[in-house]
Formats: structure tokens, C-alpha cells, sequence
């Protein structure tokens, strides 16, 4: 199945991108919590018992899980030539800029991990000063560190595989991330789809090297024709602008889309933190963005450019009058204030549609599950307890490869 195909949030869910947590939570500590974009270290072993759980419950339902360190490690594998480049890249864009440190960080990798995968999981942990043993009598700034220093630091958010790239249609986004934390996480994207075998060919709308933030929570696939981007604290609307650009320059056959200008806040960090579809007629969504709402068209001029028209009214009107048809909202907790408010700092509205009116959720959110239950959607729980304290849900920890239709 080489190729990407997404162009709906609910149809029938047939590969699908995971990142399984490892090692690099472990590199997560009290001082680092802000930097690295977390509230609380998960426990790792837990983390990964319920990681598991949910790639299980989506093979259960007939969906092929691949993991992004596989698809890395057979870039690697089937490119020897490249292992050496993306090395000294990575340690360019983890900030070493001493020749010194290039030197032994290159060494320390390379000899250190001859197995590809193994060089791909180390590269995502990150490096302790203490396993270099440099000599410090040669520097002051080994003197000086602290001996528990991150020399590289980890990439701890890579299990939220929906932000670095996105799928839009037959193409990829491979984003420019708002944080720094997150940016180096992309450079696994940018080999992937210049090396595999799988992913090579696909049209790419958005590069990792343009100069405004654009992250895949914000990118919703509507329908073939619409798509939803998010206006948000993690992307900017030039990078909008650009993708919408590329985009009606491909031959995509997406004519429209939509952003929604949503408020900058941690709350609505993405648009999928605001709303999912989870059916063809039906959305969850966080009941503070209920009121009305301002949305910007934006379609192709005709001659290389983009028309842009801004559109007032409700989330439910604007829904509708894009998918030709009357939508359901769904809100978090059950529109119970105290109940939306705890569930939604959960990824209560975050859910994973594999099917329409199927789909994953955390089952901690059990206000909101009975709600979608009654209201006819089937709901896959699944445990979270670890994995929530990252902020994110069975969507942020998905990237749908390829779906029906």
C-alpha cells in the first residue's frame, strides 16, 4: 500500500502512523517539564503497556500499524549511504555547532550503534555528557557542565505522531514546528518521504524549512474538496497561506479551505483539541468555542494566487453549509462545566474516528464516552492514565496513511 490517501476524517481507517514511547520520557525531569512541552513525566513502562493497547485495538478493528522508528530504521537500511548525512544533520539541528562536539557525537553514534534501529531510538532518547567520557582537562565547557547534562536534548513528544507531518489527500505536509523542542522531530519526515520506497513519490504541499509554524493538529480533512486548518498558538496564517498556494498548484482536487481562527491559548492548542468528526453528520467538540466564530475562505484566483473571504457565524452553520448537511456537536462532558473542564484537559473532544461513528477515545473520559455512546457512537476505550499526561489524545498519537475512499 505505497502512498498516502486521506481525504475524510471517518472513513474506514486502513494504515495508520505510530510512534511507541521509549526511551526518551526517560530523559524527561522536573526542570526540563516546561521546555519539553509537558505537565508530568509519564511512567514509561505504563506508557507503553497502554501504547500497546492501542495499536492492538486498531489491528483488532483491521488497521495496519506501522511505527515511525521501522520506517527510519528501513531508510537507513536500505540507504547506507544516507546514514552518514542524516547523522551530521541531526547533530547540526540538535545544536551542536563545535567542531569538537560534531566530532564526538558523530563518533559516539556511529560507533556506538551499527544497528539502525538502534541509531534511530538513540537519536530520539538524546545524549547524557556523561556517556561521551570526553576528557575534560581539554575544555572548560566539560569542566563547567554539570555531569547529569542532556548534551542532546530528548525528543519526548514524538508519540504525538499527528503534528510533524500530515497527510492532506495524496500529499504530505511536513511541517515547521512552533517549538524548537519539536522542530528536530521532522527530520525523520523529511528522509522517510525522500527515501522510502512507500513514500518517495507523494506530492509534498509544505517543507520543513519555510519560515512560518504549521503543525498537523490544526489540519483536518473535511472531505476530497474541503480542508480545515486551524489559525492557532502553533500556526501562523502565512504558513496557511503557502500550503493553500502549493496546494492549488497540485492537482489536488481540494478547492477550499477553511481556517478557523481559534483562540491562542494552551486549552486550544490545536484545532483538534477544539473539534473532531467522529461521524458523517456528527462532531465532538470543546464547548468554549460554541459562540460565534470567525472563519476565513480561501480558494484559488485563478492565476497563482489565493481569494480570501472571511465568514461570520456559529461552528455548527459553518459546518454545515461547507458538508451539505445538517451536523450534530457533541460537547465535551456532556455540556456539564466541571466535567467538560477535566475531560477536555484530557483530550475528551481528541478521538480517533477509524470508522464512521467508531471511534478510539481514552476511557478516563467516561462523561463524554456515555454521552457519544447514547448519542449512537461506538466507543473504543482505551487505558491512559500515562499517556494523557502528554497532552494529547488518540488523534494527536495517530497519523492516518491511508483511508478508504
Amino acid at each position: 500500500m505505497a502512498g498516502v490517501n486521506v481525504k475524510s476524517e471517518i472513513k474506514p481507517l486502513k494504515r495508520v502512523l505510530l510512534h511507541r514511547p521509549g526511551n526518551e520520557l526517560l530523559n524527561l525531569t522536573p526542570n526540563t517539564l516546561e521546555e519539553l512541552l509537558f505537565d508530568d513525566i509519564p511512567f514509561l513502562k505504563v506508557a507503553q503497556e497502554e501504547h500497546d493497547a492501542f495499536a492492538q485495538a486498531l489491528r483488532v478493528n483491521g488497521v495496519e500499524v506501522v511505527y515511525l522508528e521501522d520506517l527510519m530504521t528501513e531508510v537507513l537500511d536500505q540507504n547506507p549511504d544516507v546514514r552518514e548525512t542524516f547523522l551530521k544533520q541531526f547533530i547540526e539541528e540538535a545544536g551542536i555547532r563545535t567542531d569538537r562536539y560534531q566530532k564526538i557525537i558523530f563518533d559516539y553514534l556511529n560507533d556506538n550503534y551499527p544497528n539502525s534501529r538502534d541509531l534511530v531510538l538513540k537519536t530520539m532518547e538524546g545524549i547524557n555528557l556523561t556517556e561521551l567520557h570526553t576528557d575534560k582537562q581539554n575544555s572548560l565547557v566539560d569542566l563547567v557542565s554539570e555531569a547529569s547534562k542532556m548534551v542532546v536534548a530528548p525528543m519526548p513528544n514524538l508519540y504525538f505522531t499527528r503534528d510533524n507531518f500530515a497527510m492532506i489527500g495524496n500529499g504530505v505536509s511536513i511541517n515547521r514546528m512552533y517549538s524548537v523542542t519539536r522542530n528536530r522531530e521532522t527530520i525523520y519526515g523529511e528522509y522517510i518521504f525522500k527515501h522510502h520506497p512507500d513514500f518517495k513519490d507523494v506530492p509534498q504541499y509544505y517543507s520543513r524549512y519555510n519560515t512560518f509554524h504549521i503543525e498537523g493538529g490544526d489540519i483536518l480533512n473535511l472531505n476530497e474538496h474541503v480542508l480545515a486548518v486551524g489559525i492557532s498558538q502553533r500556526t501562523e496564517p502565512d504558513a496557511i497561506d503557502q500550503l493553500a498556494k502549493n496546494i492549488f498548484e497540485s492537482d489536488s482536487p481540494i478547492d477550499t479551505i477553511l481556517a478557523f481562527n481559534i483562540p491562542n491559548s494552551r486549552a486550544f492548542m490545536h484545532l483538534d483539541t477544539v473539534f473532531t468528526q467522529i461521524d458523517v453528520d456528527k462532531f465532538t467538540v470543546h464547548p468554549g468555542i460554541l459562540g460565534p466564530l470567525t472563519v476565513f475562505e480561501i480558494t484559488s484566483d485563478g492565476q497563482g494566487g489565493i481569494k480570501v473571504q472571511e465568514k461570520t457565524g456559529t461552528l455548527e452553520s459553518i459546518l454545515e453549509g461547507y458538508l451539505g448537511r445538517p451536523v450534530e456537536l457533541i460537547p465535551c462532558g456532556g455540556g456539564d462545566r466541571i466535567a467538560a473542564e477535566r475531560e477536555q484537559w484530557n483530550d475528551g473532544s481528541n478521538t480517533l474516528a477509524i470508522a464512521p461513528g467508531v471511534v478510539v477515545v481514552y476511557e478516563r473520559n467516561d462523561v463524554t464516552n456515555k454521552v457519544l455512546e447514547e448519542r449512537g457512537v461506538e466507543c473504543i476505550q482505551i487505558p491512559s492514565a500515562e499517556l494523557s499526561r502528554g497532552r494529547g489524545g488518540p488523534r494527536c498519537m495517530s497519523m492516518p496513511i491511508w483511508r478508504e475512499g
